[in-house]
């Protein structure tokens, strides 16, 4: 997508201006006197030989010959210097290195009221540039911006956001977010370039921790386009190794196209699938990729990451505990020492104390005694009182029984004859009962009974009753 500038030329114009190029102007060729080692090669076709300088100086005025033109691609590696401010324009064909002067781009961000960001579809205007370098210093090609303007977010960042929303979608952002993390893990396992800063500052952030565990390091390119597929082999080869508990992806940071292979679909996937949580640090706060996404925790540094990864200060702890030992071993020898000064004082007086415990047993003897000697005394008079009570008891009642029982005994006997039935018989009256001994009581019983017993007072008869 082009954006119309208004003194550029348009598209169908951008090589209208272009002259045929001139030939180069050979410089000088310096004579035998002044450059003894520069000779031409023999027999060869080409002109020369020209010093190095003169030649970067002829390309730099034909470099700057050519047509100024607008170009269109996405911002990436933008980096500001004390005088200049480089970045980089790239699309699917290619890309080129462009710089401008401090004070253009300023007064390009106050027009435009905002800083171009990473991933932003720029269109540029300028023209070739070429720094021929020195005797210390590295040449150099740029495309030399002297305008430019927002075409609209590129394509790379609108990529980026559709994955992030499936993943989002799919549930793989919250997997590793959900994995506990070890509070002092015994194996980290690590990911990052093997001559990186990187490495360096995982091992100062776990030295800072005082961790003493076993530490795997898995080397692999941190941004080239094989590194997605290097980083997603070396974190199935960490996740293998069973005794593992916490892998670190670090990278020191970088521009969006830098940190592109963090990014990966595959190795946003397999992050998410994986059983181990994976710290992630490619970038600082402002670099954030897929990968901080999904990891289980996002840091903004390596060393950070080290210090996610173990939750315990361990110098700290051991510290503490070594305090905590001290404070012990203190009081314990407190105690020894007061228990030690107890059992001493009593070891230096046993006889005043088994004296003590003579006088008391003495005294508690001369008690028991006095008072058993009470109790006898006491139970004897008891007893005396006891035994006259009795005495007198027993006359009393002894003399009681000869007057009253007689007079009793005659009073029974008098009661026992008025109630006696042979009185009654022989007053007159009879017993009348069956042969069988029952009592008849009723002029109809006899009749029914027919054959009675009839008992007087000096004998019994035997009587058939013949009235009906």
């Amino acid at each position: 997508m082009l954006i119309a500038m208004p003194d550029f030329p348009s598209p169908d114009r951008l090589f209208a201006s272009a002259q045929p190029a001139p030939a180069i102007d050979a410089p000088a060729v310096a004579g035998p006197g002044e450059h003894a080692a520069a000779r031409a090669i023999p027999g060869s076709e080409f002109p020369g030989p020209y010093g190095v300088g003169e030649y970067a100086a002829a390309l730099r005025r034909r470099l700057r010959q050519f047509a100024r033109v607008q170009l269109v691609g996405e911002l990436v590696n933008l980096r500001a210097a004390r005088a200049r401010v480089y970045f980089e324009l790239r699309d699917g064909q290619g890309a080129i290195p462009c710089a401008v002067w401090r004070e253009d781009w300023d007064a390009i961000v106050a027009r435009a009221g905002a800083e171009p960001q990473e991933g932003m579809q720029l269109v540029v205007a300028g023209g070739c540039d070429y720094y021929p370098g020195s005797a210390t210093a590295s040449p150099s090609f740029s495309f030399s911006v002297s305008d430019l303007r927002v075409a609209g977010e590129g394509d790379l960042l609108a990529r980026i956001e559709r994955l992030r929303k499936q993943l989002y979608s799919e549930g793989l952002l919250e997997l590793q977010k959900a994995l506990p993390l070890p509070l002092l893990p015994r194996a980290i396992g690590v990911i990052t370039g093997e001559t990186g800063k990187a490495r360096d500052d995982v091992l100062a952030g776990l030295a800072r921790r005082g961790w003493a565990g076993r530490l795997v390091w898995a080397f692999a390119p941190v941004q080239d386009r094989h590194a997605a597929p290097q980083i997603t082999r070396a974190l199935a080869d960490l996740a293998s190794v069973g005794d593992v508990d916490v892998v670190i992806v670090a990278r020191g940071g970088g521009s969006l196209a830098d940190l592109l292979c963090f990014c990966d679909e595959t190795l946003c996937r397999t992050v998410a699938l994986l059983k181990v949580p994976v710290i992630a640090s490619v970038g600082h706060h402002t670099d954030r990729t897929l990968l901080d996404d999904v990891a289980a925790v996002s840091a903004s540094t390596p060393t950070h990451a080290a210090e996610a990864a173990v939750g315990v200060d361990c110098a700290r702890a051991r510290a503490e505990q070594a305090h905590a030992a001290q404070r012990l071993s203190q009081h314990a020898r407190a105690a020894v020492l007061v228990r030690a000064r107890s059992l001493a004082s009593l070891a230096r007086a046993p006889a005043t104390h088994v004296a003590r415990e003579r006088s008391r047993l003495h005294q508690q003897l001369r008690e028991m005694r006095a008072a058993s000697r009470r109790r006898v005394e006491s139970e004897r008079e008891l007893c005396t009182r006891r035994a006259l009570v009795l005495g007198r008891k027993a006359g009393s009642t002894l003399r009681d029984c000869r007057t009253r029982r007689p007079q009793e005994l005659a009073s029974l006997a008098l009661a026992l004859a008025g109630h006696d039935p042979q009185r009654t018989l022989e007053r007159g009256y009879a017993l009348v009962r069956t042969a069988d001994g029952e009592l008849l009581t009723s002029a109809a019983a006899a009749r029914a009974a027919r054959d009675v017993r009839v008992r007087f007072s000096d004998d019994e008869l035997r009587a058939l009753i013949s009235e009906q």
